[in-house]
């Protein structure tokens, strides 16, 4: 899972992101290593159906929509050959849905549609990328569909992947998710995504800055994810006790229909 591919990101991006020079070099690693990318609506699709997957599959995913994904990605996927799956944000893109909340400099849809021409897959990330399970249901399938709606216009075709802005999600969340029409959801977990998590919970790595090469390699060879994430799932499953809370309090308060 990457954000931002930027040299001289903003604050606010800067630990998400990774430099240009880095992807460039982790997009060969697994070329090296024989890996063969597929977009998130093929895993799916062939997990459903039964249907074997190439040798050594991996999804190469971008959430929210920056820039950099157009200008520096872009490239190097194409020089390779790798698909890869976009998550956007539809109110962060520059355009006529610009709610002006993008955290940097973000994709216009001119670059979405050349992305999406290249074979990268555009999936959903909701409209303006709030935590999801902290919605009420009004405006969980309001930000599902919008989002839904508006790619749809842009583009074309109905996007048929989704990914949890922050990852999270709950019960309430994934149904609404497949019920709005998406076939297939990612999350964050900083886990391998197997099938048994079932399509509306498929887990990912996350890479930053901070990923070197050297732990770059062992999450490609899918060694020690458990300890090179510990202390971002310790700090998940506290956060998560939080926002059970918050959102518990906000039930109780709620006025009667």
């Amino acid at each position: 899972m990457y954000h931002s591919v930027a040299a001289d990101p903003n604050d606010a991006t800067r630990a998400l992101s990774v430099t240009p020079e880095a992807f460039a070099e982790q997009m060969a690693v697994l070329a090296d290593r024989g890996l063969t990318p597929v977009t998130t609506a093929d895993l799916a699709a062939r997990w459903r159906s039964g249907r074997s997957l190439p040798a050594r599959p991996v999804l190469v995913t971008f959430d929210d929509g920056y820039e950099g994904v157009h200008r520096h990605a872009l490239p190097v996927l194409a020089e390779h050959g790798f698909p890869a799956t976009l998550f956007v944000s539809t109110g962060w893109l520059r355009g006529p849905y610009d709610t002006g909340g993008g955290p940097d400099t973000m994709l216009d849809w001119d670059q979405v549609r050349e992305l999406a021409g290249a074979g990268v897959e555009i999936g959903g990330h909701s409209h303006s990328h709030p935590q999801l399970d902290q919605l009420d249901d009004r405006r969980l399938r309001s930000e599902l569909l919008l989002c839904k709606e508006i790619v749809s216009d842009q583009l074309g075709f109905v996007p048929s992947s989704f990914a949890y802005p922050y990852g999270y999600s709950s019960r309430r969340v994934r149904e609404a998710v497949r019920e709005t029409g998406y076939a297939q959801a990612l999350a964050v977990g900083n886990g391998l995504a197997r099938r048994a998590q079932g399509p509306y919970a498929l887990r990912r790595v996350t890479v930053r800055r901070s990923t070197d090469a050297a732990a770059f390699e062992r999450l490609v060879r899918g060694r020690a994810v458990a300890r090179a994430f510990a202390r971002d799932r310790a700090l998940t499953k506290g956060y998560a006790v939080v926002r059970r809370a918050r959102q518990a309090r906000r039930l109780v308060r709620r006025p009667p229909d």
